[in-house]
């Protein structure tokens, strides 16, 4: 949810076979041990205590139990923060509305917090907001694989001249990870977590559960819905993640989202040449922007005392490109400070995410936690470091502006495949997909293909509308979603609405905890 508090933040498929361990958990809340293997996790009773002396009382955290892995209930477990904000009333209270912020890798615990300031009263009256940390994540057993700053920077252009120390820096994270974490590693996945929410639904004395999730949150609640389908109550996912695509597909979509975004800021920049003088033609703005690129890649340009390259430049323009009047702002600025003049407005970094209350976690963990999931998810990613070697090669001549950033080598390459296949979405169950039509994170194509997948879903695209995340930015979506979650009641077909002219100009990225100040070299989903 964006406030004033949080602006400055930003597995198998349904048709294989289940584990046998989660067949028996049906309408009973919270099956006794006995009748179940997993009764144990699920009729669990959550000590619930204040999180912190520096929030308020009405905001409660606990520390539940579940199995590392759902196929040997009896084996190791691990810790589950979650957090409540007890909103409802009695008279509107319909249960539990699970938050999160996407990632993977993002810390959900305090989302009832933030949700709290910005959502409907009505939505508020409805639902108890429910938040937690996912596993492996903030303060649910979080994974950490001693990487350092440099080994944490991933997103990494294709060179000739480097591609081999790229290859041994993706084979070092992975065997880093793995030397920390072992066999850990192979159930940080996105079906497991999902598993982990319906503990969290069994715990909270629902036989149902609601669910609000952006970004990666959107493919967690797809992955949810076909495990737990007629446990699903009223699903709202914003931003979505292509299921067709995870995960590298979905890297790679950054690259073909950001070529139209490009090109529509040339043509918008271009009729305003009087105010920004970069060219009075899209070609001509276009050369302006990449005449910048070459010049950095000869010499870096010195902005504000950092020295960025070509590559840099592709690198940051790849999300700011989306919101037009921040992308001209921000390409002045460069091209006065190659000139040498002082870079003023248009270059400003977004502040560092404050640490979340409480939590002692690895400094690495927002990245160990992610390429956990990403890599444990999907078990086809190329083992041949020259196959992404000539994917990189093929996506920068056909994506200039990020086609190799997103095709090079990752520690996927060299990662132990995960405990399950990857999930196949492909289900029935009714649900409310929102997606703005310029999204930089999950680009209106990865919207789309959610939809595709999830047939009893509707959707809502924002025409026009900029940035990630769209429910709760005061958006023309926002009241097809807050009904949907008051009432129950989806719209009979898809819906396009038009976001307002300045939306569609500068537009906002919705930040969350953990999202790490997105957009930019830190971006995730």
């Amino acid at each position: 949810m964006r406030s004033s508090r949080t602006a400055s933040l930003l597995a198998a498929g349904a048709a294989a076979v289940m584990v046998p361990v989660l067949l028996p958990a049906t309408a009973s809340a919270a099956p006794s041990a006995a009748a179940d293997p997993l009764g144990r996790y699920l009729a669990q009773k959550p000590a619930w205590h204040r999180c912190d002396p520096e929030t308020p009382a009405a905001f409660q955290c606990a520390t539940i139990k579940v199995p590392l892995d759902y196929s040997r209930p009896g084996g190791k477990k691990l810790d589950l923060a979650i957090s409540r904000w007890k909103t409802s009333t009695k008279k509107q209270h319909r249960g539990s509305l699970l938050l999160n912020p996407g990632g993977p890798g993002g810390s959900g615990l305090d989302m009832p917090l933030f949700a709290g300031d910005e959502l409907p009263a009505s939505v508020k009256n409805t639902y108890d907001l429910v938040g937690f940390d996912p596993r492996g994540v903030g303060a649910s057993s979080p994974v950490g694989c001693g990487l350092t700053a440099k080994e944490q920077d991933w997103q990494r252009p294709y060179k000739k001249a480097t591609f081999a120390k790229d290859v041994a820096w993706a084979r070092t994270v992975a065997e880093k990870c793995h030397a920390r974490q072992g066999d850990k590693l192979r159930h940080i996945t996105t079906r497991d977590t999902a598993r982990d929410m319906d503990v969290i639904r069994a715990v909270l004395g629902e036989k149902k559960i609601s669910y609000l999730g952006y970004s990666y949150g959107t493919y967690l609640g797809a992955v949810y819905t076909q495990l737990f389908p007629h446990r699903t109550d009223r699903f709202v996912l914003d931003s979505a993640v292509d299921p067709a695509r995870v995960w590298r597909g979905m890297i790679q979509v950054w690259a073909e989202g950001a070529e139209p975004a490009f090109t529509r800021w040339t043509e918008w920049t271009a009729e305003r040449n009087s105010a920004y003088g970069l060219g009075t033609s899209p070609g001509a703005v276009r050369k302006t922007f990449y005449d910048l690129v070459a010049r950095a890649d000869r010499k870096p340009i010195d902005v504000e005392g950092t020295r960025m390259t070509g590559d840099d430049i592709r690198l940051t323009g790849r999300a700011t490109f989306f919101s037009v009047r921040d992308a001209a702002e921000w390409v002045v600025a460069l091209k006065k400070a190659a000139a040498g003049t002082p870079a003023g407005r248009g270059l400003r970094t977004p502040a560092p995410v404050p640490p979340s209350f409480a939590r002692a976690t690895p400094e690495d963990n927002g990245e160990a936690a992610f390429w956990s999931v990403v890599c444990a998810d999907q078990r086809d990613w190329p083992r041949d470091p020259e196959q992404y070697r000539a994917d990189a090669i093929r996506d920068k001549k056909k994506y200039p502006l990020y086609g190799d950033f997103g095709s090079s080598i990752k520690p996927c390459a060299f990662w132990k495949t995960g405990a399950e296949p990857t999930t196949k979405v492909d289900n029935k169950v009714r649900a409310l997909i929102l997606q703005n039509e310029w999204d930089s994170q999950t680009p209106l194509t990865s919207g789309q293909g959610l939809r595709r997948a999830m047939k009893g879903a509707k959707m809502v695209t924002v025409a026009g509308g900029v940035g990630h995340g769209v429910y709760g930015n005061k958006s023309c979506a926002d009241k097809t979603a807050t009904a949907y979650l008051t009432t129950g009641k989806l719209p009979s077909k898809d819906i396009t609405c038009e976001a307002t002219p300045q939306a569609a100009e500068r537009g906002s990225l919705l930040p969350l905890p953990g999202s790490r100040g997105l957009p930019g070299p830190d971006s995730r989903f």
